[in-house]
């Protein structure tokens, strides 16, 4: 008895568990199409909840994304800038290759007017993004769905020429974020078409 009472608990727990995976995964999502439709302050009300839930959550995708980069990013949109840089850290605390939560650090550093943190964070987060779009590019499967016409990196590469004091950077490191995140969607639609023969509802 005390068996099949231990294996319903754990069977239970493994239920609750997966159940609070899928809902973190859908509030994820459901926060970066706000982000990606302009509606950040949206975007913070569910991924502060999927935070909550799983901060080590991140997108099951090729190119890994952690929620907290995501709440980050989402702060920083809405202005809210001590918001975004303790999100932010906290994500670099928990990986510190997290490129695009070093982008959106920097950018956020230097709005709140730490300029030489933030011009070095933003620069090593352009840097680490580029590396990451050349290494998913270079694989001989999935490769060729990855920024096929190297405007990210070709933006990336012009960002990182730029005078570091210029607006300009500023607004294309957002444009560059934005892509990225973005072009993971489309990546993975596209190969998934190709290689699986699924179709546009997949």
């Amino acid at each position: 008895m005390k068996i099949k009472a231990c294996s319903a608990y754990l069977a239970a727990l493994l239920f609750a568990f997966g159940c609070g995976s899928v809902q973190v995964g859908r509030d994820v999502q459901a926060g970066r199409n706000a982000l990606q439709t302009g509606r950040p302050d949206e975007a913070v009300v569910y991924l502060s909840r999927a935070a909550a839930e799983d901060p080590d959550y991140s997108i099951p995708y090729r190119l890994r994304q952690n929620v907290l980069t995501y709440l980050g990013r989402a702060y920083y949109e809405t202005g809210r800038d001590k918001e975004a840089r303790a999100t932010l850290d906290k994500a670099l605390s928990r990986n510190a290759g997290d490129h695009m939560a070093r982008l959106y650090l920097g950018l956020a550093l230097l709005r709140d007017g730490e300029r030489d943190r933030g011009e070095r964070e933003l620069q090593t987060g352009l840097k680490g993004n580029y590396d990451s779009m050349e290494y998913l590019a270079a694989n001989s499967v999935y490769g060729p769905y990855w920024d096929p016409g190297r405007q990210i990196r070709g933006d990336i590469q012009r960002a990182i020429a730029l005078d570091p004091s210029s607006a300009e950077l500023v607004a294309l490191a957002q444009r560059i974020g934005k892509s990225v995140d973005e072009e993971i969607d489309r990546a993975r639609h596209d190969e998934a078409r190709t290689l699986y023969g699924r179709g546009e509802s997949s």
